[in-house]
């Protein structure tokens, strides 16, 4: 095996599932057509193409839909650990318009973590590689697990 596949550990492999449990489960990924790219402990990479439904007056994305995919990514990111974990605060600053037809993608990354809280940057860009927006989320663990143990022992069998 080669690439980032190659150094997949077994938080990372179970961070994945988790994101993919997640994405199955939530409606508006299903709506927007969102995709999970991938997913590791600590972070997720999440992406949509923007359809003309997805547009706001002016004929630009519209910001809640970049909004509703940082935060997708950072779910799946405060969540990698498997323990239940939501926003507590969250802010965007918009750089560039996404455009009808572009695909636009999140990356979620962990930045600090403590305690209960944890801080989250996700950068989206657009298919050029221009920063679009930058979200900042503060999410606070709820307790309990994600997914149950029987999932979680799956990591011993990969």
């Amino acid at each position: 095996m080669s690439g980032p596949q190659a150094n997949r550990t077994r938080a990372d492999a179970l961070a994945r599932r988790i994101a993919a449990h997640l994405h199955a489960q939530e409606g508006t990924s299903r709506a927007w057509d969102l995709v999970l790219e991938d997913a590791g402990e600590g972070w997720a990479r999440a992406s949509l193409r923007l359809r003309a439904d997805m547009l706001n007056g002016h004929g630009l994305a519209h910001g809640g839909v970049i909004f509703a995919l940082a935060d997708t990514a950072f779910a799946w990111a405060c969540n990698s650990r498997n323990v239940k974990t939501v926003a507590q605060a969250a802010s965007i600053s918009f750089l560039s318009p996404g455009r009808a037809g572009e695909k636009l993608t999140a990356e979620a990354r962990e930045e600090a973590g403590e305690g209960r809280a944890g801080v989250y940057v996700v950068r989206v860009t657009g298919e050029d590689g221009r920063r679009v927006a930058v979200f900042q989320g503060l999410s606070r663990a709820v307790g309990g697990p994600v997914i149950d143990n029987a999932e979680t022992n799956e990591d011993e069998h990969e």
